[in-house]
């Protein structure tokens, strides 16, 4: 997920739109790829993995093992991420158990059926943000818009909203953007 990607996930749950959760390892992964993928130095992505702990600091979930037991379908790679989803909803009780969603580009690697049994679904960010968009725009609409700014603080030459989204693949959420409403002739 890139880093205009998860700044905007981040500020959509500053709202109160949905709470998240990750791991040490997810944290892991995501600052050896973000290293990677966007050659940012790992001193900056511990940094911001420090922020985000500081910012959300109910998201850590830990002793998820014992939830990986039992998965076989999905890519054994991603058990760590099913079982961060199992752990916090066993944590939170069977009274009422929250809808856990996995957030992520690599939709084959989670086995939809095996999720659906576990009370778990999967996501892309595309998905989750035109879904949320189209509940409660408002509590989106500053976030999204925010996202100009991030894109130009991170090096890109100022463009419009909609060619951000359609660059970072979220054309679902772009579409829902810059659609114009309908005019209807009531009788």
């Amino acid at each position: 997920m890139s880093t205009l990607q998860r700044q905007l996930l981040l500020r959509v749950a500053d709202q109160g739109v949905f709470r998240p959760i990750w791991t040490e390892r997810i944290g892991e992964e995501w600052r050896r790829n973000a290293a990677r993928l966007w050659q940012i130095p790992p001193e900056k992505l511990a940094a911001q993995w420090h922020a985000m702990n500081q910012r959300f600091p109910d998201a850590m979930e830990a002793d998820t093992g014992p939830y990986e037991v039992g998965l076989r379908y999905s890519d054994p790679k991603d058990f760590h991420v099913i079982a961060a989803g199992l752990a916090r909803r066993a944590r939170c009780g069977l009274q009422r158990p929250p809808a856990v969603q996995v957030a992520t580009w690599n939709l084959k690697d989670f086995n939809r059926s095996e999720l659906r049994r576990q009370g778990l679904d999967v996501y892309s960010p595309d998905q989750l943000l035109a879904g949320w968009w189209q509940a409660e725009s408002s509590l989106l609409e500053v976030a999204v818009q925010a996202v100009a700014a991030d894109s130009v603080a991170l090096g890109h030459a100022p463009e419009p909203l909609s060619a951000t989204l359609q660059r970072e693949r979220l054309y679902r959420l772009e579409r829902l953007l810059t659609e114009t409403p309908s005019i209807v002739v009531l009788l």
